[in-house]
């Protein structure tokens, strides 16, 4: 998704970013995230990206090794900042938005703030390379990762569009699959936490092998 905005690096970025915290949801820098918002805070959420201008919004994941309200859970310290680059209204109060992926980020503050929703300071200075589109998309292991991903479908009697995947440069492939991947909030922050691109690449047909043998273990046909 082309955006209108141009990040070449931290410094274009704001320090204080609103965080929505989702379990289980994955941004990564230039992928695409549907949203459907209707909480009354994370509308009002929107509404405020809005009027700052800046339009962004940092998906982070709550932790489920630690515990704390329901309505405040503790979160995981690395996000991913995403704009906004497409808005519609639903006509019943609902937002349904995509963010674009820009640039993951660390908590450095949780702040007190005096809105519903939660922000926090952060800083993007350990992830400079996220701002280089397709950094590092020639050490993937495509097959490898191609290899996992026709064993994941054949095991779960899925359809995959094999022309657009065949097409699809390395980094949007690897995000992508990362993005869409079934797995429980620990794996996908270990994904968004992964150093490289090759290494997530690595890190998700480790997984996907990992499931693959549980679901042989359980009794199912083993794969060929």
């Amino acid at each position: 998704m082309p955006m209108n905005a141009d990040y070449r690096g931290p410094i274009e970025l704001p320090g204080t970013i609103p965080l929505f915290p989702l379990p289980g949801a994955l941004l990564l820098p230039r992928g695409q995230m549907p949203l459907n918002i209707f909480e009354p805070r994370y509308l009002a959420m929107i509404d405020d990206a809005f009027r700052d201008g800046h339009r962004l919004i940092g998906m982070i994941q709550p932790d489920p090794s630690r515990t704390g309200p329901l309505d405040h859970p503790p979160l995981y310290t690395i996000g991913c900042v995403g704009r906004i680059t497409q808005l519609a209204e639903s006509g019943d109060g609902r937002y349904l938005l995509e963010l674009t992926g820009v640039a993951r980020f660390r908590v450095e503050e949780e702040l007190t703030a005096n809105t519903e929703y939660r922000q926090a300071k952060v800083t993007y200075a350990p992830f400079a390379d996220d701002f280089i589109a397709r950094k590092g998309e020639d050490r993937v292991d495509r097959k490898a990762l191609l290899r996992a991903l026709n064993d994941f479908m054949t095991a779960n009697d899925l359809k995959a569009d094999w022309d657009d995947i065949d097409k699809a440069p390395n980094e949007a492939l690897v995000n992508a699959l990362s993005m869409m991947a079934p797995y429980g909030p620990p794996e996908k922050q270990a994904l968004l936490e992964a150093p490289d691109l090759k290494t997530r690449a690595e890190l998700l047909v480790a997984i996907t092998e990992i499931e693959l043998a549980k679901k042989n273990i359980e009794g199912e046909p083993q794969l060929q």
